[in-house]
């Protein structure tokens, strides 16, 4: 076990879907707002703005980048992020999904919906975890999750952000978007430093509160897969598309495409350089 993580992280993810990890990417804090500065200056096919004309401030994302910057590689090759998420996992391989930059300008109101990640992702599994780490204090913007919201018997129905209509046709396989604030969930949110991360299950519901500050709030995420992930057909275009995968349902993901970043028992890490 990585010395970052004890048995209550374990415990906790397992049970709730969401844990804090303080301290996990100390040391890397400027390589990771190096990057979000390169991607945002020069973003990548899937950036989005994510408001509405009239709405303040400005809510930028972006993903699948990580092939092209190198300060996003030397985090993920050289950080504890990849043990770290086989600890929380309880795998023992990790492979490398995809990075994911969401920045919240000064004065941002829009709240991230409400969602769980799992239904626009073409993977499926127990042990899928992301990292959500911001490079600015966070006290006011916060990432919220609902405890214990992996383990629904029905994943809700996944909407797109700007149209809110739904991303799939079949709304009789998923549950309405709730309202966890309305139905008195129990939802997890922490302030936190530069450094810290935020672990949590694909299937969490999970949204971010509006940046209403004077400040940045600049997070840096990467979804990240265990032994049992399996490619799984979905009715729509998955997010992210990942175009010509050819992938079967019920296979592992190609490992050319989403490398083995940790492999218990072995110095594996990402080495080199692939297109994703």
């Amino acid at each position: 076990m990585h010395p970052l993580i004890t048995q209550d992280h374990i415990d906790s993810y397992a049970r709730d879907g969401a844990v804090l990890v303080r301290g996990l990417f100390n040391g890397f804090v400027d390589q990771i707002a190096a990057g979000i500065d390169l991607n945002m200056a020069e973003p990548g096919p899937y950036a989005a703005e994510n408001l509405r004309p009239g709405e303040s401030g400005r809510f930028f994302d972006d993903y699948c980048n990580w092939s092209r910057i190198a300060s996003f590689q030397d985090v993920i090759r050289q950080s504890p992020v990849a043990e770290v998420a086989a600890d929380l996992m309880m795998s023992d391989q990790v492979q490398l999904f995809h990075d994911h930059v969401l920045v919240k300008e000064p004065g941002t109101g829009k709240a991230t919906p409400w969602h769980q990640d799992s239904p626009y992702y073409f993977v499926e599994g127990q042990q899928t975890i992301s990292f959500w780490a911001p490079v600015d204090p966070v006290e006011a913007a916060t990432l919220r999750c609902v405890a214990g919201s992996h383990l629904w018997p029905k994943p809700v129905l996944p909407t797109r952000w700007l149209s809110e209509e739904n991303f799939y046709a079949d709304d009789s396989a998923y549950i309405p978007v709730p309202d966890p604030d309305a139905d008195g969930m129990k939802i997890l949110e922490w302030p936190m430093q530069p450094g810290d991360a935020v672990a949590f299950d694909f299937r969490i519901l999970h949204g971010a509160r509006g940046n209403q500050t004077t400040s940045r709030r600049r997070a840096f995420s990467l979804r990240l897969v265990g032994d049992d992930a399996r490619y799984v057909e979905r009715p729509g275009r998955t997010s992210p598309p990942f175009p010509g995968h050819d992938m079967k349902a019920g296979q592992r993901l190609r490992e050319d495409w989403f490398p083995t970043i940790f492999q218990r028992g072995t110095e594996t890490m990402l080495s080199e350089r692939v297109d994703a």
